[in-house]
């Protein structure tokens, strides 16, 4: 067959049945993404003959004759089309993953076309960015942080942050600087995981359970092996025997050890019980469907209430209890919490107002548009090498050689670009497998989850059932609060310790009570398993005591944002949750104060948006308040190398992985502006066992306040070594001085770096360990319309306001919270994993699960506070999950606010809203 791909000809003959979007990467175009393989998240998008197409659906013979045009071809070598150029320039996007398609779709939109792009673009997803820097990249436009358009040269007003991007030699932290990456990205040229071609490559594909609970008896793979072309059968009897958690964080003891590679014991549908490794994708799904298994089918249960009740079915009752770190193993009871300050009982026996209520949350997909992935191999140095999809490299080496019995030199684990992960790699789920079949084969090994993978085999967010009880005085004064929590962690106990903890910490501790309580309960179920996810437990609980406090406000008749401003923690208030919070936790820099009063007057001077006309449409607003912890508990560790290379250019060597947080784009920028000289003279190597010291991983929003202080200490001792190092070359005192682009200077003396630092190079080294964490702070306000007739919500107004600390990036941070309360209204109002009640998820392609389109989102108007942190660089807090928190109240109470009843459960959807009115 000969066609052309970027107008160079090709003659090759696809597979049958091959898609155009496999084809294409079988010719080493790997701009062309996998999100889904179903034609739903346009992630693949190419041009055939002019038109754009989702090629992953598209049969690759039907490119017969044809001009294929990928994202790379858009523009000319060595520079970028038009709306790749506005993509840079708009940073419209995050992670990258969806970008390339993104462009080439848009690359075929005229003028009036703009008019109707939310239904033109509704076949391209972005899960990272919230739309609004892509709508306005495409369509022309530069606005304000409140979304009102701006005329060409027109400035914000003063009270609003308006991002605007810098470049140039100086550009460095508080400015808006463009990502490294950018034009790689919208070329589609940055790779990500499985952009790389590996001779003799196998691939690992797994046989799932089609049980909630049972034993493997027999297993016969003697056909599998058979079959031409297939390299190893794994089963659970060649598995190491150590059990571990899928779970990483820097204690590896704070999850439960529950979990094998592979187990005779299933405990949910969808669990691997034997993996093929095989030339192809084709040829080891052919043998996995030869695999001969034979079950004992056990009890199950699945609903988190009965689960630890007497004779229920003991999920991994097999287990030690102490060894493994599960509080019963008998009764399925992972984790639990039970804890008092004061005393409630008496706060509401002498309450003139109590409100109690019991709020359900939903399970909810990560929906990262790149699937979990590994390819590993080894090396020339004997040594075992995973290039994977993760957000912990680290932490996956250090566990990886716990289970295969290696020590740390002979493993290496790195990343390319991740395309998104939420805390959903977080996780070892392909890590193992591919380690083992390497370690079994000699060969390299590929292992890629389907979309189907990550909705039923990959962990959720927790679903929880929370009880919040309040009282207060006549005045609305808060005398005690009450919570309970039951979490349902699925089959396996990952991340549920923690996120129980977690969820039941920053929530209760806002306000500022004199009696609380908190019993937390995490129980197993034979249901999928749950895991980390933005928040991590906060938003479940938040959700329930917001929506509680708007019920209190109601019943005293004060207003929402003033029943804040009495009850929220201040700076001379301790942190309590069932006793006064460690010294490691301080409020830093104070913003709640300023974050109530800019949602309130944003709210108060509302928008041009209107309700639609007509009497079954209800307006109604709401508010709600967050706090957050800027990193995890106990200690989040990341050393760091900065190194003055020979060419005059700077080496940064850092841990952390790259996943549409924006980590790259401010370490760069931390280092420039520590060594004087502009973005572009700065390298960036990261999340490699290779690369940097150690570092924890990029999680608990530890980016910025870790990792990114730790490249502002070392940076910062390179130009110290520099300057002491100029003064011993020409007997001068250090302080005479100045770095200036790759240049020291003083006032009789020019020297060069690179003349200075000799072939070698100077390298400084610094460590942060996060042993002090401070608090950030996140307000969200709605103005919606409810229509009675059919239970659609329409948001007419979105606030949010941020205590971020000092803006590192403004662009980027605004970004992040755009991002994060576009994936908050989408599991506020959409989101579902569809469980049957048995174990069976039924939501398993990306079209029947509803992440929010360009078309669902509003413009969020977005407000800084003003404030400055002491234990962030430059004063900066972290913001990638905080955005997320407030978001489902906040519309709760709006919703509540239009129609007079409440929904006490999520997602909030149509249908749910229609019953909810029907009473």
């Amino acid at each position: 067959m000969t066609f052309s791909i970027n107008g160079e000809k090709f003659d090759s003959e696809p597979r049958a049945g091959q898609s155009l979007r496999t084809f294409i990467r079988d010719q080493k175009h790997f701009e062309v993404k996998k999100g889904c393989d179903t034609g739903d998240c346009g992630a693949c998008s190419v041009l055939v003959d002019g038109t754009p197409v989702h090629s992953c659906v598209y049969p690759a013979f039907r490119a017969a004759g044809k001009d294929v045009t990928t994202a790379a071809g858009l523009g000319m070598p060595g520079y970028l089309s038009a709306v790749q150029q506005r993509f840079v320039d708009h940073a419209a996007f995050q992670c990258g993953f969806c970008t390339a398609g993104m462009v080439v779709t848009a690359s075929t939109f005229d003028d009036e076309d703009l008019a109707e792009l939310p239904r033109l673009l509704k076949g391209n997803l972005c899960r990272c960015t919230g739309y609004r820097a892509i709508h306005e990249a495409i369509d022309h436009v530069h606005t304000d942080s409140c979304g009102v358009e701006l005329e060409p040269g027109a400035e914000a007003p003063k009270s609003r942050t308006t991002p605007v991007i810098k470049t140039g030699p100086r550009a460095s932290v508080g400015t808006s600087v463009t990502a490294p990456a950018s034009e790689r990205v919208v070329s589609g040229q940055e790779p990500f995981t499985l952009d790389i071609a590996i001779p003799g490559l196998l691939h690992l594909v797994v046989l799932k359970s089609p049980h909630a609970h049972a034993r493997i008896t027999a297993i016969d793979t003697r056909r599998a092996s058979a079959l031409p072309g297939v390299h190893a059968v794994l089963t659970h009897e060649h598995s190491p025997d150590t059990l571990f958690s899928t779970a990483r964080h820097e204690s590896r003891l704070d999850d439960p050890d529950d979990t094998l590679v592979l187990d005779s014991v299933v405990r949910f549908r969808g669990q691997r019980v034997a993996a093929v490794v095989a030339e192809s994708v084709g040829i080891a799904e052919a043998a996995a469907r030869l695999i001969e298994i034979d079950y004992e089918v056990l009890p199950a249960v699945f609903d988190p209430h009965l689960s630890t009740l007497d004779g229920a079915p003991s999920i991994h009752g097999d287990k030690n209890g102490t060894t493994s770190r599960i509080v019963d193993p008998q009764r399925n009871l992972v984790a639990e919490l039970h804890g008092e300050y004061g005393d409630v009982a008496a706060g509401l026996a002498g309450a003139a107002h109590t409100i109690t209520g019991t709020w359900q949350t939903q399970r909810v997909a990560h929906t990262h548009l790149e699937t979990h992935a590994t390819i590993g191999w080894i090396d020339e140095d004997e040594r075992l090498v995973l290039r994977t999809s993760s957000q912990v490299p680290f932490l996956v080496q250090t566990e990886i050689c716990r289970l295969f019995d290696r020590d740390p030199s002979t493993v290496r684990v790195f990343t390319a670009r991740v395309g998104g992960g939420f805390g959903g790699k977080q996780e070892i789920l392909t890590e193992d497998l591919v380690s083992l079949a390497v370690l079994t084969t000699g060969r390299a090994v590929q292992y890629e989850f389907t979309r189907e993978d990550e909705f039923t085999l990959s962990p959720t967010r927790h679903p929880m059932e929370v009880q919040v009880t309040l009282g207060a005085d006549a005045g609305g004064l808060l005398t005690a609060m009450k919570v309970e929590l039951l979490s349902d962690t699925g089959a396996y106990g990952n991340h549920g310790p923690g996120t129980m903890y977690h969820s039941c910490s920053e929530s209760v501790s806002l306000y500022n009570v004199p009696n609380k309580r908190v019993d937390a309960r995490c129980v197993y179920t034979n249901n999928v398993p749950s895991g980390a996810f933005r928040g991590y437990g906060l938003g479940q609980v938040i959700f329930a005591i917001e929506s509680a406090l708007d019920e209190l406000a109601r019943s005293v008749g004060v207003d929402p944002f003033e029943l804040r401003r009495l009850n929220s923690v201040t700076p001379s208030d301790p942190l309590i949750v069932t006793h006064v919070e460690g010294d490691d936790l301080i409020l830093g820099g104070y913003g709640l104060d300023q974050c109530i009063d800019l949602a309130e007057q944003a709210l108060a001077r509302g928008n041009s948006t209107v309700a639609p006309a007509g009497p079954e449409w209800r307006v109604g607003r709401g508010m709600a308040s967050s706090m957050i912890a800027t990193m995890p508990p106990r200690g989040h560790f990341s050393e760091v190398t900065v190194t003055a290379d020979a060419d005059g250019a700077y080496t940064v060597g850092v841990g952390t992985a790259e996943f549409g947080n924006g980590t790259t784009t401010v370490h760069t920028q931390l280092a420039a502006s520590a060594l004087s000289t502009s973005p572009s003279r700065i390298r960036v190597r990261q999340s490699d066992t290779d690369a940097a010291r150690y570092d924890t991983g990029a999680f608990g929003s530890a980016g910025t306040v870790v990792a990114g202080k730790a490249v502002l200490a070392a940076a910062e001792s390179l130009a110290r070594d520099l300057r002491q190092l100029a003064a011993e070359r020409t007997q001068t005192a250090p302080d005479a001085w100045t770095l200036d682009d790759g240049v020291l200077v003083s006032a009789e003396h020019r020297l060069s770096i690179a003349e200075l630092v000799g072939p070698d190079g100077l390298t400084a080294t610094a460590n942060e360990d996060g042993a002090r964490r401070s608090i950030a702070f996140n307000v969200h306000a709605f103005r919606v319309a409810v229509n009675t007739r059919t239970g659609e919500v329409l948001i007419l107004q979105s606030v949010q306001t941020a205590d971020a600390g000092f803006m590192l990036n403004p662009a980027q941070l605004r970004g992040q919270i755009e991002g994060g309360v576009a994936q908050a209204i989408g599991t506020a109002l959409y989101e579902e994993v569809i469980n049957d009640g048995e174990g069976t998820v039924l939501t398993t392609v990306l079209r029947n699960y509803h992440i929010p389109q360009i078309s669902d989102l509003p413009v969020t108007e977005v407000y800084f506070a003003d404030t400055h942190d002491p234990l962030g660089p430059f004063g900066a807090k972290s913001m990638s999950e905080a955005p997320y928190n407030p978001v489902a109240p906040a519309l709760a109470n709006a919703i509540t606010d239009a129609i007079g009843r409440r929904p006490m459960e999520l997602p909030m959807s149509r249908d749910r809203i229609w019953r909810l009115l029907q009473d």
